[in-house]
């Protein structure tokens, strides 16, 4: 076995030591509560542990020794965010406007990971109702970067990127309504997959349901890939759920990409920025496309302003959440009553404008992917904010400094992942991010494959 801590092992790792008996899943749990002992009190991780993770890992110790593993996740620990249900537990989603009773179901997704043998450890930090990209919340305070503590972990899934650069197990659970898996993935150096819209389950709705997809967190591209496959299992309780698909999403991971058509875009339907060390990414990464054999080019898309689409849905969802919560709106972190102000005074007819703009952009993507199979570009505008930074404009920081780049997949509903890729210039993560048509979550996995094969990224060593 290697000689490092066995909680930084992979989730493929961990599984296959389990079957050869050098391991067992309590050894690993409690390899993952020590460094949660020693780490998390300068990260700030979890809402919540679950003291009942000790006798779900002996259980799954029982089945191994007796060769009678449950699925493929048996006995590896995994977090889910909270904003997610996990039966026996509250979901507070980061405020103080919410019930501190514990909720009686399982998500759909959070089923299929215990139905997989997964030891759910505990929920992670969110902000708050995931509204935004800085790691904080009114209920939980601030979660830091363990690459870096001075800095955010970026959001909504504060938590679960800390947890996984941390190495406090290797699967964690975050849900993305406009960048929320994937803006902490880049910024804490980890693998973020927001799928199509549909293909996991989401119940209870969210407050940003028509855009809200749930979607794994973790240090390497075939743990994501093993991860979707347990959490992407059709439930009755989502209408707007995919029907299962009928594959294991590691059969095709390492076939590369070879022959695949690969555009570069630079503009996402309006001026977004990033810095010389993202365009540094974009560059590096098609190159190692390129060399492992994919058609390379730059190109671009005719969609129309991404960003006054998404202002108006964002716009509208926070102006309802600040209109049902009544009084208590007055506990909400400021600025989803700032943004819910300053985007959500729209008519019917307008908002209605505004979907119709976006099945335009819908139907732009699915023309360019006619022609391309995948699209490249970065995953964030620059490195992480400060984390007690205060957010003055939140407007404007979300179309310059948090999503500008992540929010038009969501809108699409298309499968978009971020990669790391390598170190910014100032030692914290860089990334790129990759996307697809609708339902072609296979290449956007096979893709980040080959860039994470040419170029392993390392952890930091927190230790």
């Amino acid at each position: 076995m290697p000689e490092f801590d066995t909680a930084l092992l992979s989730a493929e790792d961990m599984v296959a030591a389990y079957s050869r008996q050098e391991l067992s899943p309590v050894d690993v749990l409690q390899a993952v509560t020590g460094r949660i002992a020693r780490l998390n009190p300068s990260i700030n991780a979890f809402a919540l542990l679950d003291p009942d993770a000790v006798r779900v890992a002996h259980e799954s110790a029982a089945r191994w020794r007796a060769g009678r593993p449950i699925g493929p996740l048996d006995g590896v620990p995994c977090t889910v965010k909270d904003l997610v249900d996990v039966a026996g537990f509250p979901t507070r989603r980061g405020s103080r406007t919410t019930s501190p009773d514990p909720v009686p179901d399982d998500a759909p997704m959070v089923m299929g990971l215990k139905a997989a043998g997964a030891v759910i450890i505990g929920k992670t930090t969110t902000t708050e109702f995931g509204w935004k990209s800085p790691g904080d919340c009114p209920l939980h305070g601030i979660t830091r970067n363990p690459w870096n503590t001075a800095y955010t972990t970026g959001g909504s899934s504060s938590g679960a990127g800390a947890a996984g650069a941390a190495g406090f197990g290797p699967l964690h659970i975050g849900t993305d309504a406009g960048g929320s898996v994937r803006i902490p993935a880049a910024w804490c150096g980890l693998v973020g997959l927001k799928p199509t819209y549909g293909r996991i389950p989401q119940w209870p709705s969210s407050a940003f349901a028509s855009v809200s997809c749930a979607g794994p967190m973790t240090r390497t591209v075939r743990d994501a890939a093993l991860m979707f496959g347990a959490m992407a299992r059709w439930d009755l309780r989502d209408p707007f759920c995919l029907p299962d698909e009928p594959r294991d999403w590691l059969d095709d991971i390492d076939f590369g990409v070879a022959g695949l058509s690969v555009c570069v875009l630079g503009r996402l339907g309006f001026d977004a920025p990033f810095d010389a060390d993202g365009v540094a990414a974009v560059e590096r990464a098609a190159r190692i496309l390129a060399e492992a054999g994919a058609n390379v080019t730059q190109a671009e898309a005719p969609l129309p302003d991404t960003s006054a689409i998404f202002g108006r849905v964002w716009g509208a969802a926070l102006a309802r959440l600040v209109a049902v919560l009544g009084e208590q709106s007055s506990l909400l972190d400021p600025g989803i009553r700032q943004v819910a102000e300053a985007l959500g005074g729209m008519t019917a007819i307008e908002l209605m404008e505004a979907d119709s703009m976006r099945a335009l952009a819908g139907h732009v993507m699915a023309r360019l992917h006619q022609r391309y199979d995948l699209v490249l570009c970065p995953t964030v505008p620059a490195g992480p904010p400060l984390a007690d930074a205060p957010v003055e404009d939140p407007v404007r920081a979300l179309w310059t400094e948090w999503a500008p780049w992540t929010f038009t997949f969501n809108l699409t509903r298309q499968p978009a992942i971020t990669v790391p890729m390598g170190q910014r210039s100032d030692g914290l993560p860089n990334s790129v991010q990759i996307a697809a048509a609708q339902f072609r979550d296979d290449l956007v996995l096979r893709a980040a494959r080959a860039i994470e094969v040419a170029q392993p990224f390392d952890m930091p060593d927190l230790d």
